[in-house]
């Protein structure tokens, strides 16, 4: 069970691995650009393998598909980035459970967004943590973790490499399970975080926040919703930028200073330097491409 990238690479390595695998379920297409069907990754994988494939709206409300997992009988259900929440009717068929492969360090960054809220809180670590699936969110029985190093990389980046992590440690995990000398670590709930949900203002910007962590916030929401703010009434997204350790010289939002290759943005605390971002119906362009089609001046501000 899975959707995005993440999980298509833990299910590449279980297909090389010979591993059986009767059933992959993902979340139902999607319209993309010009109401064209945009397929899962984890589904175009499956249909290149000729894995029969389920899209549930909701698993809990689908009790034709709960049943036909029983009737398959599997020894072990691996999820990862699934997007939906299985009932115990689900949890409690496989022989070893369902295993879950996590993008945090549990009990660190429990729920929906783990890999956006590391970027975004500027960790220079994460990494992944294999689970026993339990009814609550991401609390159950932690059974392997890996460590990564994610300093100063984005989320396309993080996800690459937490993927690649995930998938080899979740084949290094399977067989302790299967032979019985996996060892289940309760997590201690009092170290708990949450990764919620994103929404698409969370993406918003006026600057009023310190550089450091508009540009963490640029990185982790690179591929959605994107960082924006508005200047003279239309959107702009950024999609790279640099932290000036200099005080601002003007308020949240303005612009200090411009060059040939970039602008200058003051923020709360320091300055950010826009090198890549995208205007309203544009596509992504450098800060010079940018500027060489739109005047941009000092004082110019971005904002509501």
């Amino acid at each position: 069970m899975g959707t995005p990238a993440f999980a298509a690479c833990s299910l590449q390595k279980l297909i090389d691995a010979g591993y059986d695998i009767p059933l992959v379920i993902t979340q139902p297409d999607r319209k993309g650009n010009r109401n064209k069907m945009v397929l899962s990754e984890v589904k175009k994988l499956a249909i290149q393998h000729g894995i029969e494939t389920a899209q549930p709206l909701r698993i809990k409300k689908d009790p034709e598909l709960i049943e036909k997992i029983r009737e398959i009988d599997p020894d072990m259900i691996v999820v990862a980035a699934f997007g939906q929440i299985l009932p115990k009717s689900v949890l409690d068929i496989p022989k070893y459970g369902c295993i879950n492969v996590h993008g945090s360090l549990l009990p660190k960054l429990r729920g929906a967004s783990p890999m956006q809220a590391a970027v975004l809180e500027g960790l220079d670590e994460s990494g992944v943590t294999i689970m026993q699936m339990a009814e609550g969110l991401d609390t159950g029985d932690m059974i392997s973790r890996c460590v990564c190093d994610i300093k100063g990389k984005d989320l396309t980046e993080v996800s690459e490499i937490l993927a690649e992590a995930g998938a080899d440690l979740l084949l290094d995990t399977i067989p302790h399970i299967a032979d019985g000398t996996a060892v289940y670590e309760p997590q201690d709930d009092s170290e708990a975080t949450y990764a919620g949900m994103i929404s698409k203002t969370d993406g918003f910007t006026d600057f009023n926040e310190p550089a450091e962590r508009i540009e963490c916030k640029i990185r982790a929401f690179i591929e959605w919703p994107a960082c924006y703010s508005y200047l003279d009434g239309q959107q702009i997204k950024f999609y790279k930028a640099e932290v000036i350790d200099e005080d601002p010289d003007g308020e949240p939002g303005t612009v200090s200073v411009t060059d040939k290759k970039s602008y200058v943005i003051n923020c709360r605390n320091g300055k950010l330097r826009v090198l890549e971002q995208q205007l309203q119906g544009k596509k992504r362009m450098s800060a010079g491409d940018f500027m060489r089609g739109h005047r941009l001046s000092a004082g110019d501000r971005f904002g509501e």
